[in-house]
């Protein structure tokens, strides 16, 4: 049963991960290579740093190991990147659904999926917005720790609205969806960039839209994928 549940998810999360990942080459590659150009001459920007620690950062530079370069290498990996987080979110939302007994199906994929996006992309991103490279961010630690505790407040809120009707059910959901945000994101020390303002709103508002299609179309594979190899879920 539950090689079967993999299964499911593992075909509707690569699918929609291709599908995404084609969005990421039309709309949102150009954006991160015209960030890039201006991240490198953007270069001179001097933050109180000294020799030393220029030449600790260029040796830092070189010795990080391979990486695609621009073209096919950087294209083919960024769809594979895609399919894996598509995979990784539909098994996440196939193992949310077994463990709440809530049925994942062809009427209410679109509305799993409307959910997951709102607790993964749409409360992190008030904080934290998609960023491109050469923008200002504060430490790595503490966004991951904010964005991890965000998305799951959010999501528990999320399902709290939607099994529960008593009063305390929805205040505690108010709570935990609000709470991240009172509680503030993690800021950058300084707020220089030589990204253009115009370059890093576009990139956001793309970036939010094609992950819109992507977790829409993980609900609705998903549904269909269930239906399809693991049609008696529920029913044991």
């Amino acid at each position: 049963m539950i090689g079967r549940v993999l299964l499911a998810a593992l075909l509707a999360g690569i699918a929609a991960g291709l599908i995404f990942g084609a969005l990421q080459h039309v709309r949102l590659t150009p954006l991160t290579l015209e960030a890039e150009a201006y991240e490198d001459m953007g270069g001179g920007h001097d933050h109180g740093t000294t020799d030393a620690d220029q030449t600790a950062s260029a040796e830092h530079q070189h010795d990080e190991g391979w990486k695609p370069a621009n073209g096919w290498q950087r294209e083919l990996s960024n769809f594979v990147i895609a399919s894996m987080t598509g995979a990784a979110f539909a098994a996440l939302m196939a193992g949310i659904s077994l463990l709440s007994g809530v049925e994942i199906t062809r009427a209410n994929g679109a509305i799993w999926g409307l959910c997951a996006f709102l607790a993964v992309i749409v409360a992190p991103s008030a904080g934290l917005p998609p960023e491109l490279p050469g923008m200002p961010a504060a430490d790595l630690l503490a966004r991951q720790v904010w964005w991890v505790g965000t998305i799951a407040a959010t999501g528990a809120g999320i399902f709290l609205v939607a099994s529960r009707r008593e009063t305390w059910a929805m205040a505690l959901a108010v709570l935990l969806i609000g709470l991240p945000h009172v509680i503030g994101a993690p800021v950058p020390v300084h707020h220089e960039s030589a990204v253009p303002a115009s370059l890093a709103a576009e990139f956001a508002a793309s970036s939010i839209a094609a992950n819109a299609v992507l977790f829409a179309l993980l609900g609705i594979f998903l549904g269909i994928a269930l239906n399809r190899y693991v049609k008696d879920l529920y029913a044991q």
